[in-house]
């Protein structure tokens, strides 16, 4: 090796080099899932598959699909470093809590539906005779409060561009843009969720026996697509609020998505643990990991942040119970023992209490019309159920908008206490 080029390489930092390094490779890829380091950009192998349910919307909204579906940005542009990825969003900005802004009567929404139906007594709502896409702004503060006070709300027989849905999440907060997630082409900030794709096109190795086992232990089992109970984007920081996936190619059975109130949760435990979780924090993770710069070769690293363990919504005024099983790390403050063994009954308490949850069947629409779960993230869990194993296809759009900086206002009161549900504890003693 000559001087010059002694002096070259020695210019070039090592970090920079492996970044180099792995930008450069086809088969070294940092913050994608194992396995999934060749596509970015539009994949012409995602058409060989698509539903002619999801072409037709597509193509009727002027998306181009011409190279290929769905898209992935470009491999230069997904972090390869944990600060890279850290600092995404991690500005300021002003938020404004639309649902603050409602009629708490919501007749502009409500008094405009035909129908009205409450699907359980703590959670899930469907509204019946509305098209989003033409809600007023006071119809979409309404909505926003209504989501907000019953966790979930569906909406059936929806005629939805991908642009309607993703200017319906701008009104409602910043619209997250994916690092690294298939999306629609040309729309950052519209998730592609297409389980069907992942599995035939990327080799993500779901089957029926291993589909769900990261909902006994998500350390140990990893966890494949969303079928393990969670929170999305806890790791942001100013997570996600209001969450709008709309299905545009459904399972005639199958494929049925399930919701786990926070506030009810919270409400499950007795008063004297919930004074001892009051102002508590917690560490949350991203599901994605980087490389930590100053010591690349140590493996990958999670993005991590602390927020309150239990969270008062900025509208409802509610505590909710702020955990989930695949993305809350730790309980700060405790050792690993106590926080283990408190978070793990905090986890079961989301999953296993049926009353708290919602389990929604998506029914196949008329055609050239889907449907629309929009929920609030911040007071709730979720998780899909992958029954329909493949054999009828199943397509959607997410759409995440970014909420408020997590809080804890300790004058805050529970649901029940605030709906003035009692809250006897007769069987605790």
């Amino acid at each position: 090796m000559t001087s010059t080029a002694t002096l070259k390489l020695q210019a070039i930092p090592i970090d920079k080099e492996i970044e180099n390094l792995i930008r450069a490779s086809e088969n070294i890829s940092v913050g994608t899932v194992p396995g999934d380091n060749q596509h970015f950009g539009p994949d012409p192998d995602g058409l060989t598959i698509l539903p002619d349910s999801t072409r037709k919307r597509l193509v009727d909204a002027g998306i181009d699909i011409s190279k290929g579906y769905p898209s992935r940005p470009d491999k230069s542009l997904i972090p390869v470093y944990l600060d890279e990825a850290t600092a995404i969003r991690d500005d300021d900005y002003e938020y404004i809590e639309r649902a603050k802004n409602a009629d708490p009567e919501k007749k502009a929404l409500l008094g405009a539906a035909k129908e009205v139906i409450h699907l359980t007594n703590h959670i899930g709502t469907e509204i019946v005779g509305l098209q989003l896409e033409d809600l007023t702004d006071q119809q979409k503060d309404e909505l926003a409060l209504l989501v907000a006070e019953r966790v979930v709300v569906f909406f059936r027989d929806q005629k939805l561009s991908p642009q309607k849905q993703l200017e319906l999440g701008e009104y409602w907060g910043r619209v997250e843009k994916h690092p690294q997630a298939s999306q629609v082409n040309g729309l950052p900030g519209i998730t592609v969720i297409w389980q069907d794709y992942f599995q035939k096109s990327l080799g993500s190795n779901f089957t029926y026996k291993n589909i769900n086992l990261g909902n006994w232990d998500a350390t140990k089992n990893s966890t494949r697509g969303a079928q393990v109970w969670h929170t999305d984007l806890v790791h942001e920081k100013r997570p996600a609020g209001i969450t709008h996936l709309h299905l545009d190619a459904i399972p005639d059975v199958g494929g049925d998505t399930l919701w786990s109130s926070g506030y009810a949760a919270y409400d499950k435990l007795s008063e004297n643990f919930k004074k001892f979780l009051d102002g508590k924090q917690a560490v949350y993770v991203s599901a994605h990991g980087y490389l930590d710069r100053k010591n690349p070769f140590s493996g990958p690293k999670k993005i991590e942040r602390v927020h309150p363990l239990v969270r008062t919504h900025p509208a409802t005024g509610w505590k909710a119970l702020y955990v989930n099983r695949t993305m809350t790390k730790r309980i700060v403050g405790l050792s690993s023992v106590e926080s283990d063994l408190i978070l793990n009954y905090l986890f079961d308490v989301y999953e296993k209490n049926a009353d708290i949850q919602v389990r929604f069947r998506w029914t196949p629409s008329k055609e050239g019309y889907g449907t629309s779960a929009i929920w609030d993230n911040r007071v709730s869990q979720h998780r899909s159920t992958w029954d329909h194993e493949g054999r009828q296809p199943r397509h959607g759009t997410r759409v995440t908008s970014l909420a408020d900086l997590p809080h804890f206002d300790p004058e805050s009161k529970s649901q029940r206490e605030a709906l003035g549900l009692p809250l006897d504890e007769k069987d605790f003693f």
